[in-house]
């Protein structure tokens, strides 16, 4: 057959769906595409093979070479290996410290260094912490007239610093060592404590040798003797308490409800419009000097129930050294006194 007849013959076939000329058969020829599960097998499939999908940082390290050693070389050939420079350990945030608004000034012979925060407040406010002393000020305010504000407040500033240096020092000190011979301050004094197996009393004070016996025995466990100690403490302060109001009372034309035994951690007493005074049983530590001034300011509060002028006129009205005692407490704190 000649090439002509088979290109007839070729023609003259029944047609047949072609993937050129059939739509549905070009459908069926186009590529799939493999769907999530698919890749994500051929993905794991790679990996297994090849790590071009994983990256740099977690890629495994690879084991630093062993040395191979040179018999050939010779002993004179002594290079010290080069080590890495060692670099300084960077600072935690918490230890950076902004020291721009540091500055100095000189009051009382004294150069007072004091930090300087500007604020959107409207006036020049002091605070001592345990930094020492911080100014906030309004951003329009000028330096000079901080430091007017700052001579004009030098006494209270110097004060104040002297009693935060002292409360510290005091901090410092060992704590009390609870046991036999261990000193205790009572009424502005010091006394000793004395353990007394057998003894009479729970407990007994003796006047002259100022010490304080306790009826427990002398393997006694801390705590025991801290509980027989503060219930004498407390009868002590009831008792006196008890005898100093009513002296008081009288000098101030008032007549008060009843007193109770207060253990608060910020307040030394208080004292409401019926008449309730409340004191705080730690005032037993302090000088019966404290003690009055504690009670005539309570009592006073019966008269003028505020802190104005007039009250402080009628606190001095039966105190008249009102000042020096309120400054001595305010230099100590119920955490300054023995725990319980």
């Amino acid at each position: 057959m000649t090439a002509w007849m088979e290109f007839e013959a070729f023609l003259s076939l029944p047609s047949l769906p072609c993937w050129w000329t059939d739509p549905l058969r070009q459908i069926e020829m186009k590529p799939r595409t493999p769907s999530l599960v698919q890749a994500v097998q051929l993905a794991l499939q790679l990996d297994m093979f090849s790590d071009f999908l994983v990256p740099d940082r977690l890629r495994p390290k690879a084991p630093p070479a062993t040395p191979v050693p040179d018999h050939n070389r010779k002993a004179s050939d002594t290079t010290a290996p080069t080590l890495p420079k060692p670099t300084a350990p960077a600072l935690p945030p918490s230890t950076f410290v902004n020291v721009s608004n540091k500055r100095q000034i000189l009051i009382q012979d004294y150069l007072l260094e004091y930090d300087l925060q500007r604020s959107k407040r409207r006036s020049i406010g002091f605070l001592i912490n345990e930094n020492g002393l911080r100014i906030t000020a309004p951003r329009w305010v000028t330096i000079a007239d901080i430091e007017k504000a700052i001579h004009e407040k030098q006494s209270w500033i110097v004060r104040k610093l002297s009693e935060r240096r002292e409360r510290a020092q005091r901090q410092l000190e060992p704590a009390m060592r609870w046991g036999d011979g261990a000193s205790l301050p009572y009424l502005g004094g010091k006394i000793i404590l004395r353990l007394v197996p057998h003894a009479p009393q729970p407990a007994y004070f003796h006047e002259e040798q100022r010490e304080l016996s306790i009826n427990l025995p002398a393997d006694a466990g801390e705590q025991q003797l801290k509980d027989r100690v503060q219930s004498w403490l407390q009868q002590e302060a009831k008792r006196i308490f008890n005898a100093r109001l009513p002296v008081f009372a009288e000098k101030l034309g008032v007549r008060y409800h009843s007193m109770a035994l207060s253990a608060a951690t910020t307040r030394w007493g208080s004292c409401t419009s019926q008449g309730k005074i409340r004191l705080n049983w730690r005032l037993i530590h302090f000088s019966p000097m404290i003690i009055d001034y504690v009670i005539a300011h309570e009592l006073a509060h019966l008269r003028e129930m505020n802190h104005s002028p007039r009250f402080w006129a009628t606190v001095q009205s039966v105190f008249p050294d009102f000042e020096s005692a309120r400054q001595h407490l305010r230099q100590h704190a119920t955490a300054d006194l023995p725990k319980f």
